[in-house]
C-alpha cells in the first residue's frame, strides 16, 4: 500500500498478468518389487523407501545384481536398455522379516499405512513421492507380482490418485486364448479390468541372461515402461508408445502372427481386445504394438488411447500446480484475466509442440454466480484435443481405364 504522505517518488510493483506453467515430469517410472538388499552395503540398503535411481551404477549400488527370484535388478536392466533414465524404486523384501524372497506376499507389494506414524509401504508409498522428489512416477510397474488381480486393483487405485498409468503382464505361460478370455468374467487370469489407467501386455519376452549364460523369459511390462519413458524424452508424451523398437530382446515367449493388412492376425486380435502385444514380421524387429488401454473395447471414449489419457493428465496436473501462485489472491477482473491468459499461454505452447491440436481456457460468467464468487470460488472451462494415433490407414483404390488416354501423348 502507498504511504499516506510522500514528498517524492515511489514505485509500486503490481503482481498481475500471466505466469509460466511448468510441465510436470512424465518420463518417470515407479517400480515396486524385491531386491537382494542383503548383498548391498548397509548405507544403501532400503526397505519400503522410495529411492530415486538415475543410472545403472546407482541401480547396482542400491539394489544389487540380478539374482534368481528377485524382480528389481532385472527390471532396472530392462528399463535402462530402452534409454529411460528416471526410476523411483520401492523394495519390499526385508531379510529380517522374510526368510527368503519367496515369503514376500501380495500384501507386502500392495502395502499399508501405519496408523501411528502415517508411513506408507509397498505400492501405497508412491503417494509420498511428490513430497520427496517434487514429482510422482507416471508409469507404474510391479513385474511378476502384477500377475495377481489384487495387485492390479491396487495399481489402478494408486494410478487414479497420482494420475499415472500401470502396466500389467499376463501370467507366464498364458496362451492367446487365455489372455483374450481373461478380459471377461469367465477368464482365469488378471486381465478382467476396464480402466484407462491400466495397460495390459502380452507375451513375455526372451532375453539373454549373462549370469546363467542362458536365454530366459522376462515380463514385457518392464521393457514397455522403458519404451514409454524413452519416447517421452525423445518425442513427447503425446506420442503413442506403439510401433517402437523394443531393445535388448532376442525373441518372445510365443511367436504371434503379425501382418499389418490382416485383421485376423493374432496381434490384431489382441489389440482388438485392448491388449498391447509385440509385432515381429520380416525385417521389422520386435516392436511394441497397440495404442489402447484396458478401457477398450468397453469404452469408446478417446481417452482409451494411451497417449490421449496421458496428455490429459499432464495438462491437468501442470495447470493445477501452476495455480498455487494465484490461490488466495483477491478475486477481481485482473485475477480472472491472469488465470485465463496463464492457461491459454500454456495451451498455445502445447499446440506449438504438437501435443495438442487445439484448445482454450475461458471464463463463463453464467457458471460463476455471485453466490459462488462470494464463497471464494471461481470456475474456468478448459477444452482441448490431443492428436490421435494413426491406428488405421485405408486406401480406396479403383482401376480407371480412362487413364489409358494418356498413352502416346
Amino acid at each position: 500500500m502507498p504511504a499516506s504522505f510522500l514528498h517524492g517518488v515511489e514505485t509500486i510493483e503490481i503482481e498481475k498478468g500471466a505466469r509460466t506453467v511448468k510441465t510436470v515430469k512424465t518420463a518417470v517410472i515407479g517400480l515396486v518389487g524385491t531386491a537382494p538388499v542383503e548383498d548391498v552395503s548397509e548405507e544403501y540398503k532400503t526397505i519400503n523407501e522410495p529411492v530415486l535411481i538415475l543410472n545403472e551404477i546407482d541401480a547396482v549400488k542400491y539394489f544389487g545384481e540380478s539374482k534368481a527370484g528377485f524382480t528389481i535388478p532385472q527390471a532396472l536392466n530392462a528399463i535402462f536398455d530402452q534409454g529411460a533414465g528416471v526410476v523411483i524404486v520401492i523394495n519390499v523384501f526385508d531379510p529380517d522379516r522374510h526368510e527368503d524372497v519367496s515369503k514376500v506376499t501380495k500384501g507386502d507389494i500392495i502395502g499399508s499405512i501405519d496408523a501411528d506414524t502415517g508411513k506408507r509401504t509397498g505400492i501405497k508409498a508412491f503417494q509420498d513421492c511428490y513430497s520427496l522428489f517434487g514429482y510422482f512416477p507416471k508409469i507404474i510397474i510391479s513385474p511378476v507380482y502384477c500377475e495377481d488381480s489384487a495387485i492390479v486393483t491396487e495399481m489402478n487405485t494408486i494410478c487414479d490418485k497420482i494420475r499415472a498409468i500401470g502396466i500389467v503382464d499376463a501370467p507366464l505361460g498364458s496362451s492367446v486364448q487365455d489372455v483374450i478370455t481373461g478380459r471377461g468374467p469367465q477368464g482365469t487370469i488378471n486381465f478382467n479390468i476396464s480402466s484407462d489407467r491400466i495397460i495390459l501386455c502380452y507375451p513375455h519376452l526372451k532375453v539373454y541372461d549373462s549370469v546363467t549364460d542362458t536365454n530366459i523369459l522376462e515380463p514385457y511390462s518392464q521393457r514397455l515402461a522403458g519404451v514409454i519413458a524413452a519416447k517421452d524424452i525423445d518425442k513427447g508424451y503425446h506420442w503413442s508408445p506403439s510401433n517402437t523398437e523394443i531393445k535388448g530382446i532376442i525373441g518372445v515367449e510365443k511367436q504371434l502372427t503379425s501382418m499389418i493388412n490382416d485383421p485376423s492376425s493374432e496381434v490384431n486380435t489382441l489389440n482388438e481386445a485392448g491388449i498391447v502385444t509385440v509385432f515381429n514380421s520380416y525385417g521389422s524387429g520386435f516392436r511394441t504394438w497397440g495404442n489402447r488401454s484396458a478401457a477398450y473395447p468397453s469404452s469408446t471414449h478417446v481417452t482409451n488411447f494411451i497417449n490421449i489419457r496421458r496428455t490429459a493428465d499432464i495438462l491437468h496436473e501442470s495447470v493445477e500446480y501452476s495455480m498455487l501462485q494465484f490461490i488466495d489472491f483477491p478475486i477481481d477482473n485482473g485475477l480472472i484475466d491472469s488465470i485465463n491468459e496463464t492457461v491459454n499461454a500454456f495451451i498455445r505452447t502445447l499446440i506449438g509442440r504438437g501435443a495438442l491440436i487445439d484448445g482454450k481456457c475461458s471464463y463463463n460468467p453464467d457458471k460463476n454466480p455471485a453466490t459462488e464468487i462470494a464463497n471464494g470460488h471461481l470456475i474456468f472451462d478448459i477444452e482441448f484435443m490431443p492428436p490421435t494415433p494413426a491406428e488405421r490407414i485405408t486406401f480406396e483404390s479403383f482401376i480407371n481405364i480412362e487413364l489409358l488416354k494418356s498413352m502416346g501423348s
